[in-house]
């Protein structure tokens, strides 16, 4: 399956694929041979090519108004209302005005729209590289590249004379290269370059890398020549782990931007109706927005296909209504609003309100509410398109929004507590609720979205424990749906309004969730500059000093309303961000134990040549979690257990993306050197119902066992008779029984361990044991399932 990802229009980017072609008799050395398609660059295009290249991005610029930037064009619903203003003035207005247009200016024009969408890898997105040896292998994690062969009954590998050889999702090994992009969001998105890229993260260079044919040229020289803050960071793990800990911290924001954004998107378009109708009271508002996004989560398991075509036309009305609204505004309230684009106003406001003024800013930072989102959804739109889009039309919507209703409350300034709906004519009132209702709920429908993906994400990079991941769409892979989620977000999102109904309390914890994204955004984006883009110091400097000022600004006045409702944001993220990073250090120090420890073919070999271990009659499925040799488990089961099956089928599933995958491709198989012994790979897609009950699953696994070895002795000199003593010695463990063999590990926590892995891998072993299994819910009788448990020393 092909996917057209984020990219420059003259550049296809297609997810990876590696065909390997069949084994045959033509097969030098019984080799196989890759040929990759991961990228198709049109490197001189033809005036065709160009012109539907161009109409291609802004068909794609139209559709991020309803993807993209659903958060920030309806921010003017809500920041005002935000804004605990006391008899404000002219000039107090003309001050806010300015505010609000240079914040949108700097941080979106200038910050986002200009920088750090070039932090994309070339226009194809920041992607972070997830590799089934390195999260887990089994189910853990996702093995994205697609192996394709011509045959029937499952695909045959074979290992040569060169004994074991296995599916390695690290290395470019023999058999296959198995890797994935995966379109990480914003802060984690630059935290993922600068581990391609640097040795920082946790996993060595050589398990980080791209598999994109364009990379950054910079990167290059950054391998020969690091700068000491890059040797730092390579040398400091404490360094290292708060770097993760800030880039989880800022995925987690999200999260908490998932909440807010449909209680008081929705909460403050539903307010409308008391603006017509002042008898409605508060509490009747706020039940029925409680009713509405009730609603709306109750819809989220039957998906958005259906409806999402409606997403962009709301978001484009409501684009293209409001700042007509404000020009209306502006000519019949105060022409002269744009004398405010002028910085002094700015200086006067804090000249003449002081302290007063500074705690306003919690409001005024909701006027860029959602800019994250342009660098966060590079994975499905690319750069271009959402320039266009932003700079073109969001932009000078919001401009002319905000100019309206400034000047509108310049005329009627204690119209403040509803900003929004008094400045709309009354001609078109209704028409105006109903635009700016459904604008709410696309807007929350897209946070929605967004955080199930981002759950998602999380648990494919082993960054976050399992949950239940549906997928809603046949056809495409990124519409998820998580029933755990869901639930935990309408209950916290229904409570938010009930409990916290004021918007001014809903502003305030809000406000938290985007200055501290946007300030962490401002710390990596820089790190990228010094170590990546090796920017000029003088330039990094003005950078950092321009937006880091500013943003801390905003921090510290958002801090102050934390008390009166900030706390709810923070406390949700830092507590997601302690459950991401302790499962990640979990699985990562589970993996390297796995992976130091993991059992070779000539270590097999030696403990099956040991007198006391039998051989017992049966057929043995043993699933391991790495592919690059054979689980640790194996070895402490053979030790103990002195025995293993005639034919013992070393089994890992494979999750690709792609809705299905045909019966052909679903089994590979292959002889790792050894009487009985064989390896295999179940792939499947996320539409695929995976089951291994019954004898279907059996017979298709040894169906291809038996193609295997005709293939493989059809190759060497030996006769039928070999070849029917091998098949022959399968249909009879066969016959004698079916077992199911699969790891249960805990870590042991001895007095040697620091006190930090004392109360990291306690934390993850209570997340484990609560957690949804690493093997989905395959349908394996009970009788035949066997768990082998062992203890890890930390």
């Amino acid at each position: 399956m092909d996917r057209k990802l984020g990219g420059e229009p003259d550049s296809v980017v297609n997810l990876s694929v590696v065909e390997v072609e069949s084994l045959t008799n033509d097969s030098p050395n019984g080799r196989l041979h890759l040929l990759h398609t991961d990228t198709a660059n049109t490197l001189n295009p033809s005036k065709e090519n160009k012109l539907e290249s161009r109409r291609e991005t802004l068909i794609m610029a139209y559709r991020t108004l309803g993807v993209v930037f659903g958060g920030l064009v309806t921010s003017p619903l809500y920041v005002y209302p935000s804004m605990p203003l006391k008899s404000p003035t002219e000039d107090d207005y003309l001050g806010i005005y300015s505010i609000m247009f240079w914040t949108l200016t700097l941080i979106g024009v200038v910050k986002y729209a200009t920088i750090a969408l070039k932090a994309d890898d070339q226009g194809e997105g920041v992607e972070l590289l997830v590799f089934g040896s390195i999260s887990g292998g089994m189910v853990d994690s996702d093995s994205g590249g697609r192996m394709v062969d011509s045959g029937s009954g499952g695909r045959t590998v074979d290992s040569g004379s060169s004994g074991m050889e296995v599916v390695n999702s690290v290395s470019y090994g023999r058999i296959g290269v198995s890797s994935q992009k995966l379109h990480s969001c914003g802060t984690f998105a630059l935290y993922s370059l600068l581990c391609r890229n640097m040795n920082i993260g946790f996993l060595s260079p050589k398990n980080i890398t791209s598999n994109s044919s364009v990379s950054h040229s910079s990167s290059q020289e950054v391998a020969a020549n690091k700068s000491r803050l890059g040797k730092f960071f390579e040398k400091s793990i404490v360094a290292r782990r708060i770097l993760l800990f800030i880039a989880m911290l800022g995925m987690c924001m999200l999260i908490g931007d998932g909440i807010l954004t449909p209680a008081i998107s929705v909460l403050s378009a539903m307010d409308g109706i008391r603006a017509r109708f002042p008898s409605v009271s508060k509490s009747l508002v706020e039940a029925l927005s409680a009713i509405v996004l009730i609603v709306l989560f109750l819809l989220q398991k039957f998906g958005t296909s259906r409806v999402s075509f409606l997403f962009s036309p709301i978001m484009g009305a409501w684009t293209l209504t409001t700042p007509l609204v404000g020009i209306y505004s502006i000519i019949h309230n105060y022409p002269s609003i744009f004398k405010a684009l002028s910085p002094h106003y700015i200086v006067h406001f804090f000249w003449r309100n002081g302290k007063e003024g500074w705690l306003l800013l919690g409001g005024t930072v909701l006027c860029i509410t959602g800019s994250e989102a342009l660098f966060a959804d590079l994975g499905h739109f690319n750069r271009r398109s959402i320039q266009i889009a932003f700079l073109f039309t969001i932009y000078p919507s919001l401009v002319l929004t905000y100019a309206g209703q400034t000047a509108y409350l310049i005329r009627h300034p204690n119209d403040h507590d509803d900003g929004f709906y008094k400045f709309i004519p009354g001609p078109i009132y209704w028409p105006m609720f109903i635009i700016a209702t459904s604008a709410a709920i696309v807007a929350s429908q897209s946070l929605i979205s967004a955080t199930f993906s981002v759950i998602k994400q999380s648990v494919v990079m082993d960054y976050f424990p399992r949950v239940k991941v549906v997928h809603t769409s046949s056809r495409k892979e990124g519409e998820v749906y998580s029933p755990e989620v869901n639930y935990i977000l309408m209950v916290l999102c229904v409570a938010v309004i009930l409990i916290f109904g004021d918007g001014k309390d809903i502003g305030y914890a809000f406000g938290v969730v985007v200055s501290l994204v946007m300030l962490i955004t401002t710390i990596l984006l820089t790190l990228v500059m010094i170590l990546i883009w090796r920017t000029p110091a003088v330039l990094v400097a003005l950078y950092f000093l321009v937006f880091f000022t500013m943003e801390g600004v905003y921090v510290s006045a958002v801090f102050t309303k934390i008390p009166e409702g900030g706390w709810i944001p923070f406390a949700i993220s830092f507590f997601l961000a302690f459950i991401m990073f302790g499962w990640f250090y979990g699985r990562h120090r589970k993996i390297e134990y796995e992976l130091t420890h993991k059992i070779d073919l000539g270590r097999l070999r030696i403990l099956l040549s040991d007198p006391g271990v039998q051989r017992v009659p049966g057929l043995c499925f043993f699933y391991t979690n790495i592919q690059d040799g054979l689980t640790p488990i194996l070895g402490h089961y053979i030790k103990n257990m002195r025995s293993l099956h005639k034919v013992t089928i070393f089994t890992t599933l494979q999750y690709l993306l792609v809705p299905k995958v045909s019966p052909q491709e679903r089994i590979v198989v292959k002889k790792m050197g050894l009487k009985g012994v064989y390896g295999c790979v179940i792939q499947y897609g996320y539409a695929d119902s995976l089951s291994l009950e019954g004898d279907d699953f059996i017979n298709q696994v040894t169906d291809c066992l038996r193609k295997h070895i005709q293939i493989y002795r059809g190759r060497l000199p030996s006769n039928l008779v070999e070849i029917q003593e091998e098949i022959s010695y399968l249909e009879e463990a066969k016959r004698s029984g079916v077992v199911h063999i699969r790891g249960k590990t805990r870590f042991y926590i001895g007095k040697n361990c620091s006190w930090f892995d004392r109360i990291m891998l306690a934390f993850y072993e209570v997340m484990h044991s609560n957690c949804r299994s690493a093997l989905p819910a395959l349908g394996v009788p009970l009788p035949q399932c066997i768990e082998v448990g062992m203890l890890y020393e930390a």
